[in-house]
């Protein structure tokens, strides 16, 4: 009995002692384990519980062995995620770097005395932490100024977020602008808001104006608070952002009619940029064309681009109502239709030629010395009364003009129009044109 209580104590001590090893990470005794589950080693009780401990020990070195390679496998996956940051952080730099190349004021395109107003205001604004408002006609490159600011500003490493206030509805106002919290809708995810993607860098509202008297409020309070409120949560946050705000309305007279709040009109308008439009730039018209072109030609794999005399003279004499946006749809609208590698101006848009002859404003040069420019083709004496004016008129006094300078000589004449031989033609047999050649009965080769 004395002998069968000593095994009993011996397997106990090995059982205690392989749990504590086990217990402390250290290396079990397997081999000792195995001998206390033979049969005869010790009591059937005993025999059973080494078994028992036999099994929990299989599972804790297999869970080991798991979490070992799962430990391996995150510090893989910790490698390459540190590399990827790497890379990322990299490529942000880089990234960062050709968005300045890209607005770099060197590259705005424009010798004007107003632009080098606007370019030398810009560079002041980038330096201070000042919200800035940009005013100028629709398609003026409001946008452009505001990305120049802030990539030359201590800002520019962190986001630059764009708004179109107009394409906002009210009733998403303060989801997409301050962000949402799970669980506010069904399969609702947690998310930023646009003003939380701006922080640390520079929020961009364009289109101002169009936003309503409510949402103005709603802004007004994050400008003053410097805070927002995620749809769906009592907690918030703070943010760190510098607002550039755009628009083509009159802001004053808004805010005289009751459209526009006068506070916060005063906080977005510590600094102001007027933008001058198009048709007030004098030659910057031609730098920003043949740039366009450029860029368009590039585009399209096509060889470079130039513009004809008699080109240059129509883009300085057209209004241009849609400024920089409508130069840069002519221009790609003339890289893709060009026959030629020079732009004529019957490469321009009908939209611009007809607005041309209205105003009287064509001047063309010669085709056969393209250098020389030829004096225009409409004179103050030609233009037509207001209330008589319409294409066809015009056209025929372009073309009677365009055949009187050059002495009635078609192909001069077709090429002072910027048209083919034949295009003139047909629209002298089209209006009814006979010229001095035709009632004579002259048909030699310029007839």
């Amino acid at each position: 009995m004395c002998v069968e209580k000593n095994d009993s104590s011996r397997v106990l001590e090995k059982l205690i002692r392989l749990c504590d090893d086990l217990a402390w990470g250290r290396p079990a005794d397997e081999n000792a384990l195995f001998e206390l589950t033979k049969k005869g080693t010790s009591t059937p009780d005993l025999e059973r519980l080494a078994e028992a401990f036999g099994m929990m020990t299989v599972k804790v070195e297999a869970r080991e062995f798991q979490r070992a390679g799962l430990i391996e496998e995150l510090e893989q996956r910790n490698r390459e995620l540190e590399e990827a940051r790497a890379r990322l952080q990299e490529r942000n730099v880089q990234l960062v770097e050709t968005l300045r190349r890209e607005y770099n004021v060197r590259r705005v395109i424009g010798h004007c005395d107003a632009m080098n107003r606007v370019v030398s205001q810009a560079l002041a604004i980038a330096r201070r932490p000042i919200n800035t408002l940009i005013l100028g006609p629709t398609g003026t490159g409001k946008e452009v100024i505001a990305k120049t600011i802030h990539y030359h500003s201590p800002r520019r490493e962190a986001p630059f977020v764009a708004v179109n206030c107009t394409a906002i509805p009210d009733s998403l106002f303060e989801s997409e602008m301050f962000g949402i919290e799970k669980g506010v809708a069904t399969g609702v995810n947690a998310r930023r808001g646009l003003v939380e993607e701006a922080s640390g860098g520079t929020l961009f509202l364009d289109e101002l104006a169009d936003m309503s008297l409510a949402n103005q409020a709603k802004l007004l309070r994050v400008l003053e608070e410097r805070e927002v409120l995620r749809v769906g949560s009592a907690k918030p946050v703070p943010v760190d952002i510098k607002i550039i705000a755009a628009t083509n309305v009159n802001l004053e007279e808004a805010v005289k009619d009751g459209r526009f709040r006068e506070d916060l009109y005063y906080r977005i308008n510590v600094a102001e940029l007027r933008l001058p439009p198009l048709r007030e730039r004098g030659d910057d018209i031609l730098l920003l064309a043949r740039h366009l072109l450029e860029q368009h030609a590039r585009v399209m794999g096509r060889p470079r681009l130039s513009l004809a005399p008699a080109t240059r003279q129509c883009l300085l004499a057209y209004d241009w109502p849609g400024n920089v946006r409508e130069l840069n749809n002519e221009m790609e609208r003339a890289a893709a239709l060009a026959l030629e590698d020079v732009i004529r101006p019957s490469d321009l848009s009908a939209r611009v030629l007809a607005a041309l002859a209205g105003s009287g404003g064509i001047g063309v040069a010669s085709d056969i010395q393209p250098d020389i420019p030829a004096p225009p083709l409409l004179r103050q004496a030609d233009v037509l009364p207001e209330d008589m004016m319409n294409l066809d008129e015009a056209e025929r006094l372009l073309i009677q003009r365009a055949l009187e300078v050059s002495g009635g000589n078609k192909s001069r004449a077709a090429g002072m129009l910027g048209i083919t031989r034949e295009g003139l033609r047909k629209k002298l047999l089209r209006l009814g044109i006979r010229t001095d050649r035709d009632k004579s009965g002259e048909s030699g080769g310029e007839a």
